[in-house]
């Protein structure tokens, strides 16, 4: 699979998307145990329920790494970013 992407130049697009959704999943999860609501939490993260609607979104690939730490901080976890 890795090959076939990297013949179409597409990997890193397809890892990306890849990567937001399991956020995204990660998120809901989160904010299910803990019984939050979306109101709750967009203002645990300061922000707008169209904003977190965006974060939520597996297919909203237009999310900074600064709203996504704020997400992961308002369930209690932390976002890891790494280069590897």
């Amino acid at each position: 699979m890795d090959q076939f992407l990297d013949e179409d130049g597409i990997r890193e697009e397809v890892t990306a998307a890849a990567l937001k959704r399991v956020i995204a999943f990660a998120l809901r999860e989160a904010m299910q145990a803990e019984r939050l609501t979306k109101a709750t939490m967009a203002e645990r993260m300061s922000t707008s329920r169209k904003q977190l609607d965006r974060v939520l979104d597996p297919n909203e690939h237009n999310v900074t790494l600064e709203t996504l730490a704020r997400a992961a901080h308002s369930v209690g976890k932390t976002l890891k970013v790494e280069l590897v």
